[in-house]
């Protein structure tokens, strides 16, 4: 990789680059997909997951970075995607993709991406780009790949510029579901696949998609509950026609406070009924809005399989203070400091010490910033949804 300005040459080979909002040029081989997408750039620390990451719905509009130099070494599967929505724009990776070694493997990780529409771009220093953004901030920028080499960089530079960024940008309307549907299947078991989803004598979970991740529904059935999706601006009173037991607030994209202008109005009145609610990543910021809280922007955000999260507050027992390893991927924060008295801060990160959970009293509703479907502990976090199913059917303790 090289980090150039636009007047400077071209390295011998490149037919890649990544163009940021203030000129700079980051040189390497261009892989997937042909042409250019535009988006804010970010970086996952994961070792693992890199099929999950990239379909993961919340990664929409954003460029993702892989730390860990080695990706695409065991191909993808037609088991592994998070969502058949849009997911990360591409990816930038340290070494090229090397020929898949799984037994789980139906196709190579460069074709997978070129078949979904994602550009890659190999031979990039990414601990270099890492710091850049750790101590920049996550910057606008569009990812091309020519294979003739050829790029019109004043116009790639010009489109990262004009696009606005993320924030205030609502995303869930783009990725959400568009009508509700009664969803199916439970927890994958290796040589067995995704397990069925009983639906006869379970409480009832509505689902409100702003761009969930499939595996969350997954483990609400593992749980004990029966799921039903519906799309994100579903109003109030199509929630009560399908007669929840509970709600659940999924994860997504984007601006949690533009979001929130159509969905903190329906979360409100359901809390105003005590429903048990449950929300994670933006649904957890979205439950906060309604709450009376505020969110704001991180400066690089959280993403990643590694993050330790503490159990705070009172009402713990014998785990307080128990660390949870966590799995992350957000770029906006619910802000601790702005909570009104009644919500309660149950998590915090150890990283930062931003906020990763809360719970509001007398009500049966909490979220986690965190996302404890995607096993990184990897049972860490699975009581989160035994918790929420267990609510189902019972008053506000």
């Amino acid at each position: 990789m090289a980090f150039s300005a636009p007047s400077l040459a071209q390295p011998k080979g490149a037919t890649g680059c990544l163009v940021l909002a203030d000129g700079t040029i980051v040189w390497g081989k261009g892989f997937g997909a042909v042409g250019h997408a535009v988006g804010e750039v970010c970086f996952n620390t994961a070792m693992t997951g890199y099929q999950e990451v990239l379909t993961d719905p919340s990664y929409a509009a954003q460029i993702v970075t892989f730390t860990f130099p080695h990706i695409g070494n065991v191909g993808t599967n037609d088991e592994d995607f998070e969502s058949a929505v849009e997911g990360a724009v591409g990816c930038v990776v340290r070494e090229k993709i090397t020929r898949n070694s799984n037994f789980r493997s139906t196709r190579e990780f460069e074709v997978w991406m070129k078949d979904h529409g994602k550009i890659g771009l190999s031979g990039v220093d990414t601990r270099a780009l890492t710091r850049r953004i750790r101590m920049q901030g996550a910057p606008n920028a569009v990812i091309a790949h020519a294979p003739d080499g050829k790029f019109d960089l004043d116009a790639l530079v010009q489109r990262a510029q004009e696009w606005p960024g993320l924030e205030g940008m609502d995303l869930a309307q783009k990725v959400t579901r568009h009508k509700h549907h009664d969803w199916e299947g439970g927890s994958w078991k290796l040589g067995q696949g995704y397990a069925g989803s009983p639906r006869d004598a379970r409480p009832h979970v509505v689902a409100i998609d702003y761009g969930s991740k499939d595996n969350i529904f997954r483990n609400l059935v593992a749980a004990g509950a029966r799921v039903t999706v519906v799309p994100a601006k579903t109003g109030l009173d199509e929630v009560l026609a399908l007669k929840p037991d509970g709600v659940f607030l999924s994860n997504g994209p984007g601006d949690p406070a533009a979001t929130g202008e159509y969905a903190v109005p329906v979360i409100k009145a359901l809390l105003d009924m005590d429903m048990p609610i449950f929300g994670i990543c933006l649904g957890h910021q979205m439950l906060a809005l309604a709450a009376g809280g505020k969110t704001l922007k991180m400066h690089q955000g959280h993403r990643g399989a590694n993050h330790p999260v503490q159990r705070v507050g009172e009402g713990w027992g014998e785990t307080a203070g128990l660390v949870e390893i966590t799995s992350m991927n957000h770029g906006f924060a619910v802000d601790a400091a702005s909570l009104p008295a009644g919500v309660v801060e149950t998590h915090r990160s150890l990283f930062d010490g931003s906020n990763c959970g809360i719970a509001i009293s007398g009500k049966r509703a909490f979220g986690v910033q965190y996302h404890p479907e995607a096993s990184p502990g990897p049972q860490d976090s699975f009581y989160l949804f035994e918790k929420f199913v267990g609510m189902l059917g019972r008053g506000a303790s």
